[in-house]
């Protein structure tokens, strides 16, 4: 559990509930629990193997960094090994949830886990980093929707889009701790290579686009009072993170990281659930 950080699955959890939802909603397929939990483990057995193969691969990096050092694989408590295998069985058990979802998400499943995979080996290639990190997280609506249809539409995609840009946009808030680390060791993330201050300016524009993206679905599905008041909480928490940190006072970076946005996600996937069922009961 405190290898994965299993409690910040908050983030990408309630987009993937909001794919599958989204598409019991909108489509003819109805719900089914077993269909449910293959999706849930789905998201867990993905993250899981994401989040060890990442510290797996970055445990020499983190045993030199002050902030990291305490980490489970550079502090002993866990070995190399172990959080290796521990990644290849959730990689495992992930592809054979996939064989009992459908075709469709069988066959993508390979591309699901490079995506996942392969964002540890980026902050040594690109300051794109981080909008790889987004992509990976971004997959949760969309694969979510798969796993009902067996198909893809705009709608979880702009879902997708919208988790893509927040994410990467708080991913660079919370690279703001590492920055002088980062360009020490030659490691790539946008604050090393543009500064505090440009970086922060990315963020925001990355997280306007994410607040545009949730909004989009409304002019596709149709949506009542309570999504709009999910957008706007939803927004005003982006705008609050933003009020919150400075290049120059980055002491409550882990509020910003993790309790905004862990309430983002959540907030507004309660409101999207409750307009749904509101809509659904013609309440």
């Amino acid at each position: 559990m405190s290898l994965v950080l299993f409690a910040h699955s908050v983030f990408a959890l309630p987009f993937a509930i909001i794919g599958f939802f989204l598409a019991i909603s909108t489509t003819s397929y109805q719900f089914e629990w077993k269909l449910f939990g293959l999706m849930l483990l789905c998201m867990v057995t993905a993250r899981n193997a994401a989040m060890a193969f990442n510290r797996y691969l970055d445990r020499d990096v983190d045993a030199l960094n002050p902030r990291t050092a305490v980490r489970d694989i550079p502090a002993g408590r866990i070995s190399p090994h172990a959080a290796l295998t521990f990644t290849i069985l959730n990689c495992i058990v992930f592809t054979i949830a996939t064989y009992f979802i459908n075709p469709m998400c069988l066959l993508l499943s390979p591309a699901a886990l490079f995506v996942i995979l392969f964002y540890s080996y980026m902050k040594r290639i690109s300051p794109l980093c981080h909008l790889v990190l987004g992509l990976g997280l971004g997959l949760a609506p969309v694969g979510a929707y798969l796993a009902v249809t067996g198909q893809f539409d705009i709608v979880p995609i702009w879902y997708g889009l919208a988790v893509l840009t927040w994410v990467s946009g708080f991913d660079i808030i919370y690279a703001l701790q590492d920055e002088d680390f980062d360009r020490a060791h030659n490691l790539k993330s946008i604050p090393a290579n543009f500064g505090g201050a440009k970086a922060l300016r990315i963020s925001e524009v990355l997280h306007i686009f994410s607040f545009l993206f949730v909004l989009l679905p409304a002019f596709s599905i149709e949506v009542g009072v309570l999504y709009y008041l999910g957008v706007v909480l939803y927004g005003g928490l982006l705008i609050y993170q933003h009020r919150i940190v400075s290049p120059t006072d980055l002491s409550r970076v882990d509020r910003a990281f993790m309790t905004t946005n862990g309430i983002a996600s959540v907030v507004f996937a309660c409101f999207y659930l409750l307009d749904v069922l509101v809509d659904h009961w013609k309440l």
